[in-house]
Formats: structure tokens, sequence, C-alpha cells
């Protein structure tokens, strides 16, 4: 499967592709030969403009795999605004759905980041985050869109 691995301020991260939309963004170096398709250096040139300002947002074309459930998840989580946070339960009731099931779709994110599962916290704690350092990347993540520059 193509991929590119990129540098960022969370880690080294790597972009799958497949019959020409990302599948994938996953922490670590990815095995084999790197492949610069015309779409995984469109993705590395989003993710690197995001990371200079979050604000700058991706137009890629995805294809995460999941249920019905999760995509609507997924596609939820990209209307939160870089910056922005929403809690599960409140994503939940948007859905018709529970706080559970919300968190669930959101720790099988097949593309973090890209799809932002990081925005979205519990009513108590953080939450859970299945990319790099677990919360520690969340909240550098969290941190990172609500710098003070971004005002």
């Amino acid at each position: 499967m193509p991929h590119l691995t990129l540098h960022s301020p969370v880690g080294e991260l790597t972009v799958f592709e497949e019959e020409g939309r990302i599948v994938a963004l996953e922490w670590g170096r990815g095995c084999g030969t790197q492949d610069a398709t015309p779409l995984l250096a469109a993705a590395k040139r989003q993710l690197e403009a995001y990371f200079d300002d979050p604000r700058s947002g991706f137009d890629l074309p995805l294809a995460p795999r999941g249920t019905g459930f999760q995509k609507r998840v997924w596609q939820a989580l990209r209307e939160i605004p870089p910056g922005c946070t929403e809690r599960y339960g409140a994503l939940a009731a948007r859905l018709g759905s529970g706080a559970r099931a919300v968190a669930s779709a959101c720790g099988a994110n097949p593309i973090p980041i890209i799809i932002p599962c990081h925005r979205v916290v519990g009513a108590l704690s953080l939450g859970g985050y299945s990319g790099g350092q677990g919360p520690d990347t969340k909240r550098a993540l969290l941190a990172f869109e609500q710098g003070p520059a971004r005002h």
C-alpha cells in the first residue's frame, strides 16, 4: 500500500493511500519503500500546513474503513472547528446515540488528526486517544490548536 512518512511536532506520522484515497494515518515510520504519489504529497503538504496553522484545514479524499455508525461519527468530527472541543455526550446526543458508542468510534478512527477525534473530550476528563502517546498527544494537539496566536 502506498505510504509516506513525515516528521511532525507530535512524532513521525505515516499516511497511507489506497485507490486514490487516504485510508490511514499512523504514528511511526511506515515499513518498506516510501511512495510520493500526488495524493500522499498533498497529504504531507496539508499536514505540514496544519502544524503551521491548524485553521488551514484538510481537503483530501478519505476512505476510512468502518461501520456505518463509525463513519457518521467520523463525519461529525470533521465538523468540529480547530481550537474547539465537544463532549462525547453532546456529540452522542446530536447523533442519537450513546456516549460510549461515540467514544468507541473515536478510538477506532483510522485517520486521526485529519479526522480530528482529539477534539472530543469527556465530561469529567480529557478522555482517551489512540494515537501517539495517548492522552499526552491529545493534550498536545488541543493545546496547539488553542494556542495564544490562534485567538
